[in-house]
């Protein structure tokens, strides 16, 4: 929430009043306020409005014993001796709620303390400027105070801070001298896990961002907790931020951190945070204290449930224990995670948390400036994720739907959008093209229909049927990325059937969006087994120019591998049928050699079920089992518990599905997997684009598009057979093609590939 250094503990206003002035319901409503652009584009009409020699963003500061307060006031205009605090809203303005005004107020006064010290005056003129983004009419509330009553004001909210801070103080000063302290929690390094430790601890040093490609079976999420944590009190860190792009990756990150807590000896913080859907405990339920009794009331409860959780003698704030003390205070378990974010030294997450366009911790960072070390687990997968989450579609299907059940005066504007939507199909006759932009016949459709959505919810604060509301938050997605469109992004349209189109602003990209969350955080540490080639990752991500890149040394050897390459067989698409019936044959010679447990990968679930029913018809003594589409929780782990150790037959999985990564099968588990194709993404109209597009901006289309994409993959299937220094196993790699110079380059330097079969 702010950051502590040398005894003082510095506050933003917004912050301490937030903490000492917030109180009644919590209120999740969706309300059409104002995009951050509408309401930065508010403040500077409103200051526009004002005489010349009015002055905006002051900044101000002060101090009250240990806290430094700082912030900025929105204006002030010295012929009026008038602070003012700009806030920008759509609809009636009587819709404000009274807690609302009232940590308005209280921020405005705080302000009005610091310029009445600042400029040595005896009172000062306040003024609540609530600006209609919707009318441009501004609302004004004023007051005159004395700087003896701001200063009352300020030492109030400073006094209720004031606790809080000393404790926070205290609690980072024993923190920072126990991890000062700290030692290695094992009794020694693995091979590849000192390296990669101390390029993280150099990384962190420097103030440099690290992609670091190591290898499974080093204790890599240890390996790179250590040393930041270690770096935290040199570089006065505030927040250690570890993503994982899924569920098991989360719980190594908070089993390792409860494991260098060294039993509780490290006041160290660390807090999970859940997705709101898995966290909420009324699904049912709108989130306002008039539907939800862990909303009502939910900020008068909040400092009781805070305590107890900064309290609570646990290892972790997990899920489960926050759920725990939030349901003992009345207050919801998901925004009391919310919260303690602001506390909380380690947060584990998702991606999303840090590098999504609405990222709650980046944003809690920057307004905060909170100095942040991020860690980034199976990293190859965030090119793809950044990608979709830069990308918008609006579908045709959906706005029929909205039509059907939008009220009469929103028929219009939603009728404006189909037309403007024919146009644009006019223009793309194909069943899939690409097109120039988006047009400006559309995007002004876009806009009017949303301004009207967004009036009427004003007007009628009502909820929207769903069909209206999931087209109505489509659109303002579309417009928010049709604002930076660029190079970047391709906006194309797809054609369902005869009826049916989908617009797509396709993120290709995602650098641009990515390289402000590099570039502010202290640090930020890549990692992943297959980070290779470097400069695919650099480019696409946006790194900056001083990236540092290691490649840790393997702790295994190539004799605990057989690597072959079955180089007389084509995987291709035509050849597909053809190669049923060798593969089926190399892997019951396999199995006959040595029996135990196999996966067996292919490039796609027609392709696994051919090359299942081909193996099940020759070779019926051998037992199988297959991935599903679609596969729920239980049927999953069914599916790993067939992996015993003294078990028998083959999996058969789709390469780059949920088995062909973060699967830990150690021993006799797994002795041996078969990879069917090089794993490359498909040839279509789309991926086309992108590789036209990696072709010009960085001469590399297909490397980029294709083959760099498809051997990650490869080599995290691959990755299943050997987890510890004691396993021993074969792969298969089946087709022609990785016998090909470029294509071994891409393998695991410890591997020694046998390409004579």
């Amino acid at each position: 929430m702010s950051s502590a250094t040398a005894g003082t503990y510095t506050v933003a206003v917004r912050a301490m009043c937030e903490f000492t002035a917030k109180q009644g319901d919590l209120d999740l409503r969706f309300t059409p306020s104002p995009t951050a652009q509408e309401g930065i584009q508010g403040h500077a009409v409103v200051a526009a409005r004002r005489d010349d020699n009015y002055k905006a963003e002051v900044t101000l500061e002060g101090d009250f014993g240990p806290l430094h307060v700082r912030g900025r006031a929105d204006g002030y205009d010295p012929d009026q001796n008038l602070i003012e605090e700009v806030k920008t809203f759509r609809g009636r303005f009587d819709s404000i709620p009274d807690n609302h005004r009232h940590l308005h107020w209280a921020q405005l006064r705080v302000y009005g303390h610091l310029m009445c010290q600042q400029l040595g005056m005896d009172s000062v003129n306040l003024a609540l400027v609530y600006f209609d983004i919707g009318t441009q009419q501004e609302t004004v509330l004023r007051e005159s105070r004395s700087a003896s009553e701001l200063a009352a004001h300020f030492e109030e909210h400073c006094s209720r801070f004031l606790a809080w801070a000393e404790l926070e103080l205290a609690h980072r000063a024993a923190r920072n001298a126990a991890l000062e302290a700290l030692r290695f929690p094992h009794a020694d390094f693995r091979p590849g896990q000192r390296q990669l430790a101390e390029a993280i601890f150099r990384a962190n040093a420097s103030k440099r961002s690290l992609l670091a490609q190591a290898p499974t079976g080093i204790g890599k999420t240890v390996g790179t907790l250590f040393p930041v944590l270690k770096a935290t009190p040199r570089e006065g860190l505030d927040k250690i931020v570890f993503l994982a792009a899924k569920t098991p990756g989360r719980q190594l990150a908070l089993d390792a951190a409860a494991t260098l807590k060294a039993g509780g000896s490290i006041p160290l913080r660390v807090m999970e945070l859940t997705a709101r859907d898995k966290a909420c405990e009324h699904p049912d339920a709108a989130c306002h204290g008039e539907a939800c009794p862990l909303a009502k009331g939910f900020y008068d409860r909040l400092p009781a449930a805070r305590a107890a959780a900064v309290a609570a003698d646990v290892p972790v704030l997990d899920r489960a224990t926050l759920r725990e003390i939030g349901l003992a205070h009345d207050v919801c378990p998901y925004y009391l995670g919310s919260e303690m974010a602001r506390w909380s030294d380690v947060i584990v997450g998702d991606y999303n948390y840090w590098f999504d366009g609405g990222a709650m911790l980046y944003a809690l960072a920057l307004a905060n400036g909170w100095k942040t070390s991020v860690l980034a687990d199976e990293a190859h997968n965030l090119v793809a994720r950044a990608r979709s989450m830069y990308t918008a579609t609006l579908e045709r299907a959906a706005l029929r739907a909205a039509r059907a059940v939008a009220p009469p005066n929103l028929a219009k504007p939603l009728e404006k959008i189909g037309r403007a939507w024919l146009d644009a199909s006019k223009a793309a006759p194909l069943p899939y093209q690409v097109l120039d932009g988006v047009s400006e016949k559309m995007l002004n459709a876009l806009q009017n229909a949303a301004s009207a959505i967004t009036e009427h919810l004003a007007a009628f604060p009502v909820p929207l049927d769903p069909a209206l509301q999931e087209f109505y938050f489509s659109m303002l997605q579309f417009q928010r990325l049709a604002e930076s469109f660029g190079e970047h992004s391709i906006f194309d349209l797809t054609r369902v059937d005869e009826r049916d189109t989908v617009l797509c602003i396709r993120n290709v990209v995602p650098a641009p969006f990515l390289a402000p969350r590099f570039g502010f955080a202290h640090s930020t540490t890549l990692f992943s087994a297959t980070l290779g080639p470097w400069h695919y990752f650099a480019d696409l991500l946006g790194m900056p120019a001083d990236t540092a890149w290691i490649d840790v040394d393997s702790p295994f050897h190539a004799h605990q591998l057989q690597v072959h390459v079955a180089r007389n067989i084509s995987t291709r698409y035509q050849h597909r049928k053809a190669s049923l019936a060798p593969i089926a044959g190399l892997m019951a010679r396999q199995y006959a050699a040595k029996p135990g447990n196999y996966l067996a990968f292919f490039s796609s679930f027609d392709y696994l079920q051919q090359a299942a029913d081909a193996f099940e018809a020759a070779h019926p003594d051998i037992p199988t089992w297959r991935q599903s589409r679609r596969m729920s929780e239980p049927d999953r782990a069914a599916f790993l518990e067939r992996f015993t150790p003294d078990g028998r037959g083959i999996g058969f999985a789709v390469l780059g599905g949920s088995f062909g990564e973060g699967v830990d099968l150690p021993g006799d588990r797994l002795i041996g997997a078969f990879v069917a194709t090089l794993g490359l993404p498909q040839v279509n109209p789309v991926n086309e684009q992108l590789r036209e597009r990696m072709q010009a901006m960085f001469g590399a289309g297909y490397d980029y598009t294709y083959l760099y994409p498809g051997m990650q993959k490869v080599v995290q299937a691959a990755g299943r057979v050997i987890r510890t220094e004691q396993d021993r196993g074969t792969v298969w790699l089946i087709d022609d093609r990785f016998a090909r110079q470029d294509v071994l380059a891409l393998l695991p330097q410890w591997w020694d590939v046998d390409v004579t079969t």
